[in-house]
């Protein structure tokens, strides 16, 4: 397994940053960032945008609620999607039409799923400069807003997190950090996993990685480390450990973050992170698929994470 210099000072970095509050921001949110989105045409899915205290302008997101929301008083638990590098809104019909599918035919438990706004190229991290504070909003506004708008379990036995390559990157990240908010955590070939941003993806994109490193960590590349799910890791291990958290982290074998996925489960198992990990054969970088597949192979994953407070069927 690779290993990286200087990890004693990286990691009590991580320390202050994941568990001492805010992450150093020096300045003001950018109101003028797209924190409110297009609408996505999708059945079942309510948009909703509220006023941001913490940005000072309207923050959007997006919710599937399933048919039981309808027609029972039943509370519900959450599933909160975490979008990859461009933003979300074009994957959000798909991904609410599979749920809605796998609801029906019992392949899931009924849930809400809220699609959270994390910005284009944020890493779903609050950036150096204060101006996109994403896992702020997402954390101390989005999920209240839910909890108050909708019926939900309104409580960490209640709440799932997953996301895809850069969401995979932030469910790690934001779950790790917030064991007592999420009873599961899903990462569906997550990145950038490396410590210096020069996986494969990121090489091939050089516009890319540079944009990540100015906008979000003030080209300070300590900053990268710190908020990275890999250094983060370290300090949440025993906060996991007593949460008792479920973990899921899966891949497909024809997606070119493999590797460096591969790489961060063997860091989760040398830190002692109890977690599944799965690698999907003849499948790519594809949310959808990844997703089908995972429903065969891995189906009790979201019934699992949140037992006993659901029991798998339809609604």
């Amino acid at each position: 397994m690779r290993r990286f210099p200087g990890l004693g000072l990286i990691a009590a970095m991580a320390w202050l940053l994941s568990f001492g509050g805010a992450q150093g921001a020096s300045g003001p949110p950018d109101r003028n960032l797209p924190w409110v989105t297009e609408r996505a045409q999708a059945p079942r899915v309510i948009y909703r945008a509220f006023d941001s205290a913490i940005v000072g302008a309207p923050v959007s997101y997006h919710a599937y609620l399933p048919k039981v929301h309808e027609r029972s008083d039943q509370r519900l638990p959450v599933l909160y999607w975490l979008h990859g590098t461009l933003g979300g809104v074009s994957g959000i019909t798909p991904l609410a039409q599979l749920v809605d599918n796998a609801i029906e035919a019992g392949r899931m438990p009924a849930m809400i799923v809220v699609f959270v706004n994390g910005l284009p190229r944020r890493l779903w991290a609050d950036s150096k400069n204060g101006a996109s504070p994403v896992e702020t909003v997402f954390i101390s506004e989005v999920i209240p807003d839910v909890d108050r708008q909708f019926r939900t379990i309104a409580g960490r036995e209640g709440r799932l997190l997953e996301g895809f390559s850069m969401g995979g990157y932030g469910a790690a990240r934001i779950g790790f950090k917030h064991p007592h908010l999420f009873a599961g955590i899903s990462v569906l070939a997550g990145g950038p996993f490396d410590l210096e941003l020069r996986g494969p993806r990121a090489l091939r994109n050089p516009a890319l990685r540079d944009y990540l490193l100015r906008e979000v960590c003030g080209d300070d590349p300590e900053y990268f480390k710190a908020i990275s799910p890999w250094m983060i890791a370290a300090s949440a291990a025993p906060h996991l450990a007593q949460h008792g958290t479920a973990i899921r982290h899966a891949v497909g074998t024809r997606d070119d973050t493999r590797e460096l996925n591969r790489s961060f489960s063997e860091r989760m198992r040398q830190l002692q992170i109890d977690h599944a990990y799965l690698e999907i054969p003849d499948t790519g970088h594809d949310a959808r698929a990844l997703l089908l597949r995972l429903m065969d192979v891995d189906p009790g994953f979201y019934t699992r994470a949140l037992s006993p407070v659901v029991k798998k069927g339809p609604p």
